[in-house]
């Protein structure tokens, strides 16, 4: 039987279309790793980075802290791989980044394996290359939170439970509700919906009675809640057994209810101790315009062409990809609690889609509006990129990303050059200019950006600049948390009615000038060190990013030294 590039073609795709889907897969391994070096971005990633060096400085698995207080939000697992990174390599930006790299990469090996195996090799290593060429994944690989560990996680998950649908069934089953606790420990319980999702929904849509109500189900439900025993007992330990601490403004707080309810429910119904959106459902549909690029058109098209293929023989297709992701947008729709990199966990799911829909793209006039709407989104993804160079103008770019932008230029001439990839040469041609796209990104403008995070600039100048180890002051700066994770001196926080715990003098009080300004200790000598422009770079606006007007949207923060 031929393969659907034969049936296209009249003959077999040639060693050297193959060859080019590993080399770009390479390349598009290593631009993933171009932000490794990037210094961490807050509020979320230095937030995450300051709790894993304090688990690993202390060698403390057990409790959660932010600025010296207890801190309950978000589950252990990232915290503990990455403070495990932390003891083996020390803290630094890149040994935070790198093993939220490494689980983005072993969701990309799973997309791999899950499309190989439902459409064979060739949609596998398309797949593998649109997850690891989507935007917000090459996102989410810089600025690393929780979702590069959910991907890989999830589709893992997702696999091994397809997988243990065969024969040989007990050791994926393992396997699989393995990653699925540690999916549940990194988000909550509402990670297991694009698993149960993608799952549960291709058995509904094929009427598999017998699977659905297997028993292997209550197994695997037993396995995960085994495996997620340590992310309870440190929850009952820290908080249920400590019911005089203070959490979200009372006391009472416990663990174990927040971690299965209020953290998931209570965003979800937007009545929990964290409350910050009003939702919109509409509000996936509109990002995965901009997040999934260069493929996103390319995914509305290949999902409606599905279930336009499908529909009417649902057992002769499969709904993995289909159920898993349209789930978890219609869930994550209805929420009041949305945040556009929620949206990334689904992508693998989106990348099969888009690639087996491309693998078998056979009418002529359909290749030719795919080419022209592709050509249309990558010249724009450039267009985009030379305004921001032209408004941001970022200083200092090395000498490294001009070769690797002149490098990525050349390879779109000589992909554009190449009759070996046919009708494949305009998607190979999107993924040069996502190259040149986040190399731009993450060698030029990310590192001029985050000069304007000032906490962690800061945290770089008092490392340079205190020859005495003097212990470091921070007062609540919103949410700068760039120091403590950076700062190699002695760290305290200020807080309110808590000045008696302040170290003895001399020490260096570090806050926003407005603030020191008005703060000075009875009896002490003030000398100011230095002055950082400081700015929420997690919320751009235009008026910022112009660089004629960006002063004028400046704060600033200091150091002084109290004697």
């Amino acid at each position: 039987m031929m393969s659907p590039d034969q049936q296209l073609t009249g003959k077999p795709l040639t060693a050297q279309h193959t060859q080019w889907l590993y080399l770009f897969i390479g390349i598009a391994v290593l631009v993933n790793f171009t932000g490794l070096f990037v210094p961490v971005m807050g509020p979320d990633g230095a937030l995450y980075g300051s709790i894993a060096k304090n688990i690993a400085q202390h060698n403390n698995f057990a409790d959660l802290y932010v600025q010296g207080k207890d801190w309950l939000d978000k589950p252990h697992f990232p915290f503990w791989v990455t403070a495990v990174f932390f003891q083996v390599f020390g803290v630094a930006a890149w040994s935070y980044k790198l093993p939220g790299i490494l689980f983005m990469l072993l969701g990309a090996f799973y997309t791999y394996r899950f499309a190989k195996d439902l459409y064979g090799k060739q949609v596998g290593l398309w797949a593998a290359l649109i997850l690891l060429t989507a935007q917000h994944i090459l996102i989410c690989t810089m600025d690393v939170r929780a979702e590069p560990y959910l991907t890989g996680l999830i589709i893992g998950s997702v696999y091994h439970f397809y997988k243990s649908l065969g024969k040989k069934w007990f050791l994926h089953l393992v396997m699989a509700s393995l990653f699925a606790a540690c999916a549940v420990m990194t988000k909550g319980i509402f990670a297991l919906i694009p698993i149960a999702g993608a799952i549960g929904g291709d058995l509904l849509i094929r009427k598999d009675w017998k699977m659905v109500f297997n028993f292997r189900w209550l197994l695997a439900a037993i396995l995960v809640l085994i495996f997620i025993l340590p992310e309870l007992y440190t929850l009952y330990t820290q908080f249920d057994l400590h019911p005089e601490k203070v959490v979200f403004g009372h006391q009472n707080n416990s663990g174990l209810r927040f971690f299965f309810w209020d953290s998931q429910f209570g965003r979800f119904f937007n009545n929990g101790p964290i409350v910050k959106s009003k939702g919109d459902p509409t509000f996936f549909l509109h990002t995965i315009l901009w997040a999934f690029l260069p493929w996103c058109l390319l995914f509305y098209t290949a999902l409606y062409q599905y279930f336009r293929k499908h529909v009417r023989q649902p057992k002769l297709a499969e709904w993995f990809c289909v159920s898993g992701s349209l789930l978890t947008l219609l869930i994550f729709s209805v929420s009041k609690f949305q945040l556009p990199f929620y949206i990334v966990i689904v992508f693998p799911f989106f990348s099969i889609l888009c690639a087996q829909y491309l693998v078998n793209l056979k009418i002529e006039s359909s290749i030719k509006a795919i080419r022209i709407t592709q050509l249309i989104v990558c010249s724009l993804m450039v267009l985009l990129v030379i305004l921001l160079h032209y408004f941001f103008q970022p200083e200092n770019i090395p000498l490294l990303c001009w070769l690797l932008l002149i490098l990525a230029v050349l390879l779109f001439v000589v992909v554009s050059k190449t009759a070996a990839n046919g009708r494949f040469r305009i998607f190979f041609q999107c993924c040069t200019v996502v190259f040149f796209v986040n190399i731009y990104f993450n060698l030029a403008y990310y590192p001029a950006l985050l000069k304007y995070q000032a906490d962690s600039e800061a945290a770089f100048w008092v490392n340079a600049n205190n020859p005495e180890h003097l212990p470091v002051v921070q007062t609540r700066i919103g949410f700068g948390y760039g120091l403590d994770f950076y700062s190699d001196a002695p760290l305290y926080f200020l807080h309110p009615g808590e000045e008696k715990l302040l170290p003895p003098k001399p020490y260096i009080l570090y806050g926003e000038k407005e603030f020191i300004d008005q703060y000075v200790p009875g009896g002490a000598a003030l000398k100011p060190l230095k002055t950082f422009d400081n700015y929420r770079i997690s919320r751009l606006k235009a008026k910022f990013i112009n660089h004629a007007t960006r002063k004028e949207t400046l704060s600033k923060t200091e150091f002084v030294l109290i004697r």
